[in-house]
């Protein structure tokens, strides 16, 4: 009998613990932490993002190109065809031109590189004005300029001005030119009439004259730049009065050697701003020049308007 309950007892031990295991074994698993995923964080830097500036934009170029004239041959012009000249009075590396001057005659500047067309055989370079600290360009040493009056590529109305100035052959070396000699030449001055103004000096082909009220009779007292501004009206032969001209004419010689004609002794100008018959666009100009009224003593005109 008690080994029989003992047995009883050890099986149903057995038993208990044979479900345990397999109660454990079914049981569900513990819960694992799932991976936490990693953000990315951009690094700090020091060195700062590049910024625009108006220095990274490309400088102009100067280009300058060979043109042909049936007359003058070939010459120097701009990138648009605009010609360029030299001017006599110049050397090399050396401008002789500011003020008023630069106005009529405006420098070929350049803020980039110099590029040579075809055919252009010398050297270009740049000066460093002394005015504005400009670059101007440079032809085998000699500045280059425009003539404000030239309005369109071929336009050559500055060829000889002054016989000073002239266009700019495209070879290897430049040789300075001579002015041609002429004939002899009368100096006509005849009278216009303007609405506002009345009448007035003009010269033979209507281009408005002017007197300049720092002059005094006999003396001209405008040279440099003020004479390239204001070119005087010279004579190489008679002078001769048109209708209505009732004063005197007569001429001094300038210490170039050429003859300003004079009105009641006050040297006669252009203004070379002046582009056509009947402008007065000098009328005026820093309250010393003006037209010449015809009937009266010309030193008389700076206080008639």
């Amino acid at each position: 009998m008690k080994q029989s309950k003992l047995s009883k007892v050890t099986g149903l031990s057995t038993f208990f613990t044979i479900l345990a295991l397999v109660l454990a074994a079914c049981a569900p698993a513990a819960p694992t932490a799932a991976p936490t995923a990693v953000i990315p964080v951009a690094v700090a830097t020091s060195t700062p993002m590049p910024q625009p500036s108006a220095t990274m934009a490309p400088a102009a170029a100067a280009t300058v190109m060979v043109k042909n004239d049936p007359k003058l041959g070939d010459y120097l012009v701009d990138a648009k065809g605009m010609t360029l000249y030299l001017f006599t009075k110049d050397t090399p590396g050396v401008t002789n031109c500011s003020g008023g001057c630069l106005k009529a005659w405006p420098a070929l500047v350049a803020a980039g590189d110099l590029v040579a067309g075809p055919g252009v055989a010398g050297k270009l370079d740049v000066i460093t004005r002394a005015d504005d600290g400009s670059k101007q360009v440079t032809y085998n040493g000699y500045p280059l300029y425009y003539w404000a009056k030239d309005k369109a590529p071929g336009d050559t109305t500055g060829q000889g001005v002054g016989d000073v100035w002239f266009v700019v052959p495209p070879t290897a070396t430049t040789t300075l030119p001579t002015a041609a000699p002429t004939t002899a030449a009368a100096a006509t001055v005849m009278v216009k009439n303007d609405p506002k103004l009345g009448d007035y000096l003009v010269d033979a082909k209507g281009m408005t004259l002017y007197m300049f009220t720092k002059d005094t009779p006999g003396v001209s007292n405008c040279s440099g730049g003020c004479l390239t501004a204001w070119p005087p009206l010279v004579a190489t032969g008679d002078l001769v009065a048109g209708p209505g001209v009732t004063g005197k004419l007569g001429f001094i010689t300038r210490a170039d050697g050429t003859k300003q004609v004079t009105y009641n002794d006050m040297p006669l100008y252009y203004w070379a701003s002046d582009v056509k018959p009947g402008d007065v666009t000098g009328q005026g100009v820093g309250g010393v020049w003006f037209v010449v009224p015809p009937t009266k003593p010309a030193s008389s005109a700076g206080s008639s308007y």
